[in-house]
């Protein structure tokens, strides 16, 4: 299932401008596939019995597809993330830390070829909270700490160009690890898994819709 799901959003991710980059060498669900695979076979226990995981995963492809990559590195490693942690707890999996995903160029991999290299790193800094909304297309809208402001103006920070989205329609607010969502009075509401709110605190997953445009929550 988890990796079914993260197919389903490689599809989205990669189509329309993006989809010429993915039509050979390496394709990203293989990284995927991959991660998975080494989390159960890296799996270890700590001092209290508790399964971990490793949190850090280094991905050396060759120098071409780390090219072709580029137009959507960071897209693809909040997916890949996503992935882990996805798998993580489906499989009741701990981390020492923050989970980090990187993309090196290696001269010395042929096109398709890849390595990956996990490890436990407590080491790695706890930035404020990384999520973003998923829009049909595959496009993240990345949120910041504070308040994110959605609606049809330009000066949104995140612009949904449909006459039924209001002008200023919601906005959500960074609160601790959390980001919740709220309604500005819109015409035609705010709905979180297709119940209307007027303020809600998202989790990961849930499907956020603004007048007739439909977005997914996601965080890492």
């Amino acid at each position: 299932m988890v990796l079914r799901n993260f197919e389903d959003r490689l599809e989205r991710l990669v189509e329309g401008m993006f989809a010429r980059a993915f039509r050979s060498g390496l394709q990203p669900v293989e990284l995927g596939r991959r991660l998975i695979k080494e989390m159960d076979s890296s799996r270890t226990l700590d001092v209290r019995g508790r399964a971990l995981a490793p949190n850090r995963f280094v991905i050396r492809v060759s120098v071409e597809d780390h090219a072709r990559f580029g137009q959507v590195q960071q897209s693809l490693t909040n997916e890949l993330i996503a992935t882990v942690r996805d798998h993580a707890k489906a499989e009741g999996l701990g981390f020492l830390g923050r989970v980090s995903v990187e993309l090196e160029a290696d001269a010395n991999l042929k096109v398709g070829l890849f390595r990956v290299h996990p490890s436990y790193d407590e080491r790695i800094p706890v930035d404020e909270p990384n999520a973003w909304l998923e829009g049909p297309d595959g496009h993240h809208h990345m949120l910041k700490g504070g308040i994110s402001t959605i609606g049809r103006l330009s000066d949104s920070d995140i612009v949904i160009n449909d006459q039924n989205v209001s002008r200023r329609h919601a906005e959500l607010h960074s609160v601790g690890d959390n980001y919740e969502l709220v309604d500005l009075g819109s015409t035609n509401g705010s709905k979180i898994n297709g119940q209307r709110v007027q303020r809600h605190v998202l989790a990961d997953g849930d499907q956020v819709t603004f007048g007739a445009i439909t977005l997914r929550f996601r965080r890492l």
